[in-house]
């Protein structure tokens, strides 16, 4: 599934990235403990969903190899958030659903998930 059918799925609004729409999502992990996704191995083209917006989540992308972040609950995303997601070629998305609907709706349209 493309971010640009996740955006859409989703309601989502682009924060940055939008170039990069046309990618491949192969799974998804949610999660608001970034320790947790830190444990994440060799997972390609993964999306992570997260209500964590700030810069810790940004850099835990970045460590993880992680370039595709939905931010859910329609929390807000910094300019610093955005400027060091741009540096590292990220995209990220906001949404206004919470991560147990958001995770549903990408369950359902056929995306699994890390484990």
């Amino acid at each position: 599934m493309t971010l640009k059918e996740i955006k859409d799925l989703v309601q989502g609004e682009i924060i940055c990235g939008e170039e990069y729409l046309d990618q491949q999502i192969e799974c998804v992990f949610a999660s608001d403990l970034m320790s947790d996704v830190l444990t994440l191995k060799d997972v390609n083209n993964l999306l992570l969903l997260t209500g964590l917006s700030n810069l810790q989540s940004i850099r835990t992308c970045e460590m993880s190899d992680i370039n595709f972040l939905l931010i859910v609950r329609g929390k807000e995303v910094t300019e610093e958030m955005q400027e060091l997601a741009e540096d590292n070629d990220m995209v990220v998305i906001r949404t206004g659903f919470s991560m147990y609907k958001t995770a549903g709706i990408l369950y359902g349209a056929g995306l699994p998930a890390v484990y």
